[in-house]
């Protein structure tokens, strides 16, 4: 599933500028540093938003192209931020031969939100994720550190509902 932008508002400080910027003076010279500095980065934002990686190219002389090529290649970085509210669709094996991919549909279309992405009001984020290690509950989806198991399709507004604060 390929990695989208999402056009939420940078909400970034200049605080977190300066961290940003000590963790690539310190890695800089390191041999194999855009990995740890882009983890370091995630860690300071809570995602790789498209600011710092600006900021990282700036200051490390390594193409904006090749650091989104990075960000976007590996499953551990996140582009987007957590929405308030992170839903989770388990896809793997037990909960995809359950229905969990009805169940992550109709999340979609109640939220008008794909999976990866996050809603442009910042409430809402979508993941398809693989096993989450919950197989006797299946299908399951989380909404936060809510677990949710056994789920059916016909479960999720109501689902949803508790979360439309």
């Amino acid at each position: 599933m390929k990695k989208k932008l999402t056009t939420v508002e940078f909400r970034g400080t200049k605080e977190q500028e300066k961290a940003l910027i000590a963790v690539i003076d310190e890695l800089r010279d390191t041999k194999g540093a855009m990995m740890p500095i882009l983890q370091k980065a995630q860690g300071i934002y809570g995602y790789l938003p498209i600011e710092a990686m600006k900021i990282i190219a700036e200051h490390t002389g390594v193409s904006l192209e090749e650091i989104y090529g990075i960000a976007s290649f590996y499953a551990q970085f996140s582009l987007n931020p957590k929405g308030k509210h992170a839903i989770a669709v388990c896809l793997g094996t037990a909960c995809y031969v359950k229905g969990s991919k009805d169940i992550l549909d109709r999340i979609s279309l109640v939220l008008g939100l794909e999976a990866g992405n996050t809603s442009k009001d910042g409430k809402y984020s979508l993941e398809a994720t693989r096993c989450i290690g919950a197989c006797g509950l299946a299908p399951v989806m989380t909404v936060g550190n809510d677990v949710y198991g056994k789920v059916k399709k016909e479960d999720v507004d109501g689902i949803l509902a508790k979360y439309a604060d």
